[in-house]
């Protein structure tokens, strides 16, 4: 606890270093805050009341179980909410319904059971055919929910920690017999809203909203150790119209991937994730990005829209990864002022990560990549402005870098193939195959953000978020 608690603080420490270097790191929330109102539930109960014992020794599990029992009959009365007060709460997996509310005091902490009999194993994802790492089924998340519609996870900042490194350990020693849970996952969801909580530790990815609409993430904590495997911080999955803001995440892994399955699994089950806006994401990594598209892209990425990011002392930035046999498509990604400071590789396209579900896969299934727009980046201490490498017979089309501005530490800063597009204004110099200017001939191959998203200043601002 005494290292979780030391790495937060630090973590805190570097936000409020920046904060005078990036305003809006400070900047209260406009785009999602409309859902927020949807927190007044007209019943509560307090977990206590079912017997819950907060001295992170006596297992939980059936306290919250049964509770959320109970506030299933207020759900068509206008929801519930479970209060956790104070203390340290031991669970295992649980359920989640509609129309609740699970809020954390400041003081409480809900923590994962470190006993892998605690966290029931599930059916694998349609879109994946099988666990991430192993064939089979995978263990289910901490918090879980299905099937669900209107259900909020927040509080006044308290904590949700997986203890993971038992699992990371598992992980590390090959002992797993089934993939690792998350620490948040719903399923087929609509109208969920994640808010004001840290999360601490988790023993897969951290929250990991998939098949779901209208997801908002907002104002979240998320850490993990640098050297923790796997240990995504949101990970959007075959879903739509999520918005992720005003998060600070430090992980072993991608801050944020989007995600929309595996392969013949992705392509067969055919939901894509679209419409999904970032903004105002800080953090760090040492062995994943800070957004990344893929690698699990086969349902298809598009409409992503992601602004005011820093990215400091980092593996790399800005992340498109796939490969044959991934088949899908990643288009209209359009991702504006960045900052990075202490970045190994600004921004990369690898379509090299290659690990397959099983030997059925189409290896002549090429993802679509294309219309790709980075804008607006500043940078210092960088080891490499770009590794933009397309796939031999699939070029990724129509990518366009403007007004980007990186101090790079190598000789040789850009390195491309089977890539096409279009630069302005990009220093240090770009690769051959985006030379040609964006202007004045081009502007209308390079995406820009379409209307129904653009949101400064005009009336149709988060106006997806309002058609709950």
């Amino acid at each position: 606890d005494s290292e979780n608690l030391s790495f937060q603080l630090v973590d805190v420490l570097l936000v409020l270093a920046f904060g005078g270097h990036v305003a809006w790191t400070v900047k209260a929330s406009s785009q999602c805050k409309q859902a927020l109102s949807r927190e007044i539930r007209p019943h509560s109960v307090a977990i206590t009341e079912f017997g819950a014992v907060g001295d992170g020794v006596t297992l939980n599990t059936k306290a919250f179980q049964n509770a959320i029992f109970y506030l299933n009959s207020f759900s068509d009365k206008g929801g519930a909410k479970l209060f956790v007060p104070a203390g340290r709460w031991l669970t295992g997996s649980f359920d989640l319904i509609s129309h609740l509310t699970l809020w954390l005091d400041k003081d409480a902490v809900i923590l994962g059971s470190d006993n892998p009999d605690d966290w029931p194993v599930v059916e694998p994802l349609p879109s994946y055919g099988r666990g991430v790492e192993l064939p089979g089924g995978r263990h289910r998340s901490l918090i879980y929910g299905r099937n669900l519609t209107d259900v909020i996870i927040t509080g006044d900042n308290g904590t949700i920690d997986g203890q993971g490194s038992v699992w990371w350990n598992w992980f590390k020693r090959k002992t797993l017999d089934y993939t690792r849970p998350h620490l948040v996952e719903l399923m087929n969801s609509t109208g969920v809203v994640i808010s004001n909580l840290t999360f601490l530790n988790s023993p897969f990815w951290t929250i990991h909203p998939v098949y779901c609409s209208h997801v908002i993430v907002q104002n979240v904590t998320i850490l993990a150790p640098l050297d923790s495997p796997n240990t995504d911080g949101i990970n959007p999955d075959s879903s739509n119209d999520v918005c992720i803001e005003d998060c600070y995440i430090s992980t072993g892994d991608d801050l944020i991937a989007i995600k929309s399955g595996w392969d013949e699994y992705g392509i067969s089950f055919a939901r894509p994730s679209t419409n999904i806006i970032i903004r105002r994401l800080i953090g760090h990594n040492r062995n994943g990005s800070g957004i990344a598209i893929g690698s699990e892209m086969s349902g298809g990425v598009s409409e992503v829209y992601a602004e005011n990011l820093y990215f400091f002392d980092s593996s790399t930035a800005i992340t498109i990864k796939t490969a044959r046999g991934r088949g899908g498509y990643v288009r209209n990604i359009y991702i504006l002022n960045v900052t990075l400071v202490g970045v190994d590789t600004a921004i990369r396209f690898d379509s090299t990560f290659s690990p397959h579900p099983d030997d059925f896969y189409d290896p002549n299934a090429l993802p679509v990549i294309e219309r790709i727009t980075i804008k607006d980046v500043i940078g210092n201490n960088i080891k490499v402005a770009g590794l933009l490498k397309g796939i031999e017979g699939d070029t990724f089309h129509h990518v366009c870098l403007l007004n980007i501005a990186l101090t790079v530490t190598s000789g040789s800063p850009w390195h491309c193939s089977h890539i096409q597009g279009y630069s302005a204004m990009v220093s240090p110099e770009t690769c051959e195959p985006l030379k040609e200017s964006i202007y004045p001939n081009h502007s209308s191959d390079c995406y820009h953000l379409s209307n129904h998203l653009r949101s400064s200043g005009n009336q149709n601002k988060g106006s997806w978020l309002h058609s709950w």
